[in-house]
């Protein structure tokens, strides 16, 4: 395993779609433990997408835009889970959301983290209403077609069906009903540690714009609630 990422460090995020780069993007370390890898995506990241030919054809993204729209998302992810949470903000982060983008578990590389977005996403209010399924005909028509490794598909709808039963509980990891306190920074260029010549690294430094979320998760063997973020 390569050596853990220092809260306020940027790494790189890149999806692997036939082996080679599908898209790729800087984000800051939030949190880096035995339990969870937590990373901030500014608004207005620059996003890098792999010129293909690609068996999915261009990231949808693609189409879009070529820097991140919306407001900053913190992304959480556990090792070994085939989803991530992001938490979304308003525009005036008054409240957020919480959304379950399922995706291949996280793997490390030198510079960051590999993984792949396999279409299915649940969003969950974060007010406590109903949670809705997103891109399930996407979702199961890429399965149909085999564009899933050989038992893919299954594992997902598995751990889809658990993830839909502890929400049902009451008891999603990420702790319902809390409200995380949403962040400020920014990545501003290669002077903030955005991805130039496949290196990055910058970590946390003074003043308010860059100082890290302190993002609240429940620890599994205390079950206490603990932060990560930046020295102060």
């Amino acid at each position: 395993m390569t050596e853990r990422f220092t809260p306020g460090q940027v790494i790189v995020r890149r999806e692997l779609l036939d082996n080679k780069p599908w898209i790729t993007y800087p984000v800051r370390l939030v949190e880096d433990s035995d339990e969870l890898l937590a990373v901030y995506l500014a608004q207005g990241t620059p996003m890098t997408f792999g010129s293909g030919p690609f068996s999915w054809g261009p990231h949808p993204w693609q189409a879009i835009a070529d820097t991140w729209q919306s407001p900053g998302v913190l992304q959480l992810q556990r090792p070994g889970d085939l989803y991530a949470v992001w938490v979304f903000w308003s525009d005036d982060r008054s409240r957020h959301d919480w959304y379950v983008n399922f995706q291949r578990p996280f793997r490390r590389t030198t510079h960051g983290i590999d993984t792949l977005d396999l279409e299915l996403d649940i969003w969950v209010p974060g007010d406590g209403s109903p949670y809705r399924w997103k891109d399930v005909d996407h979702f199961e028509s890429r399965a149909e077609a085999g564009g899933f490794a050989d038992g893919e598909a299954d594992r997902v709808r598995e751990a889809a069906r658990e993830l839909t039963l502890a929400l049902d509980r009451g008891e999603a990891w990420w702790g319902p009903g809390l409200v995380p306190v949403a962040p400020r920074s920014r990545l501003e260029g290669p002077g903030a540690g955005t991805a130039r010549g496949g290196r990055v690294g910058t970590t946390c430094r003074g003043g308010p714009e860059l100082r890290q979320p302190r993002f609240p998760h429940r620890s599994k063997r205390s079950g206490r609630w603990r932060t990560g973020a930046c020295p102060p």
